[in-house]
C-alpha cells in the first residue's frame, strides 16, 4: 500500500517535471524568437552606409563634415575663444 502511494507520487512528480521543462523550453524558444525578430527590426531601421561602394560616399562625406565641424567648435570652446 505504502509503496503504490510512493510510485504513484514519485510518477506525478516526474510528469510535473517534465511539464516544466516542456513550457520552459518553449518559453526560451519563443524568447530567442521574439529577440531575433527585434534585431531584424533593428537592422531594418538602421541605415547601412557603405563607405566602401558609391551609394554612401556622399551620406558619409557630410558626416564627416559635421563631425569635424563639432570637433573645430570643442577645441575653441576648450581654448576660450567665443564663436
Amino acid at each position: 500500500m505504502l509503496s503504490q502511494i510512493l510510485s504513484d507520487d514519485l510518477l506525478i512528480a516526474c510528469i510535473a517535471l517534465l511539464g516544466l521543462a516542456i513550457l520552459s523550453t518553449t518559453a526560451l524558444r519563443g524568447w530567442q524568437g521574439w529577440l531575433a525578430l527585434k534585431g531584424r527590426e533593428l537592422d531594418a531601421r538602421r541605415p547601412h552606409v557603405e563607405i566602401e561602394g558609391r551609394a554612401g560616399e556622399g551620406a558619409a562625406r557630410i558626416e564627416l563634415a559635421d563631425l569635424k565641424e563639432r570637433i573645430r567648435k570643442l577645441e575653441a570652446i576648450a581654448s576660450g575663444v567665443d564663436l
